[in-house]
């Protein structure tokens, strides 16, 4: 079983509030792996990144972002695994669901109460010829 660390923590504390954080983090994992897997047959091939950034009509520094990682678009990773002389094969498979862990309780406290608004005081009405009101 792999080694777990902090990154794999905050993604799955991420993942309670982004259930498909976990199927995306995967997806870009694994076109990672595609990118170096590309990089080592260029290596074994004995090519550098000018002469496949030549191939490609790119620059070297792109071929370098494509290898780490950075740019892992399906047209270039087309556009490189042509310049290898290889075919990448694409398949669609199923995603496995992603795992739910129980939310922790984000305890908030109750709403505070509104103050009822009081309407003005009016003013007094008149007094009558004695002090009392008059009606």
């Amino acid at each position: 079983m792999p080694v777990r660390d902090d990154l794999d923590e905050l993604i799955d504390d991420l993942s309670q509030d982004d259930p498909g954080l976990g199927l995306r983090v995967a997806a870009a994992l694994e076109r990672r792996e595609l990118a170096r897997q590309l990089a080592g047959h260029r290596r074994e091939a004995g090519l550098t990144q000018t002469e496949i950034a030549a191939r490609m009509g790119t620059s070297q520094g792109q071929v370098a972002r494509f290898e780490s990682g950075a740019d892992t678009r399906l047209s270039t990773v087309a556009r490189y695994a042509a310049a290898l002389g290889v075919t990448v094969s694409w398949s669609i498979q199923q995603a496995p669901s992603p795992k739910r862990r129980p939310r922790r309780s984000r305890l908030r406290p109750p709403p505070r109460p509104r103050p009822r608004r009081v309407p003005p005081v009016r003013a007094a009405e008149p007094c009558g010829a004695r002090g009392t009101p008059s009606g």
